[in-house]
């Protein structure tokens, strides 16, 4: 791939650069959501509640951090996933979801919310880390 923008967080400008849309770039996706998450040393901290974009079973949302960039599913109702957010296929920031899928938005690369992948042209999986939720809060260490 010849995707010459790669994934950057802005947090002061709270913006997420993600590769513009090229030939094959799947169009109407969804955006996902951004959750607000906080980072001492390696964990990442997500204080979860029922106004918040993860409060529902099958939602998901974007964690931009200082660690970088992450997309956090619930999968069940203790339950949660979290990948890194940058496409295997051409490093961009992958920023839609649609039918339980995050969607890249340079090439339509789709992947499951345990990160397989779904549709290529990515051949690689999402990096996955274990997750912990108890008492509202979910973490989970990079």
């Amino acid at each position: 791939c010849t995707c010459a923008c790669h994934a950057v967080t802005l947090l002061a400008a709270g913006a997420l650069s993600a590769c513009g849309s090229g030939p094959s770039a799947p169009s109407n996706v969804p955006q996902l959501g951004s959750v607000a998450s906080t980072v001492s040393g390696r964990t990442i901290t997500i204080n979860v509640d029922a106004s918040q974009t993860l409060s529902t079973v099958g939602s998901a949302a974007i964690a931009q951090t200082s660690l970088g960039s992450f997309l956090v599913a619930r999968t069940a109702q203790d339950t949660f996933t979290a990948l890194t957010a940058i496409c295997t296929h051409g490093q961009c920031t992958v920023t839609g979801f649609a039918n339980s899928r995050y969607v890249c938005p340079r090439h339509g690369s789709q992947y499951t919310t345990n990160g397989a992948v779904a549709n290529g042209p990515a051949t690689r999986a999402l990096q996955q880390f274990p997750t912990t939720f108890a008492n509202g809060v979910l973490t989970f260490t990079v």
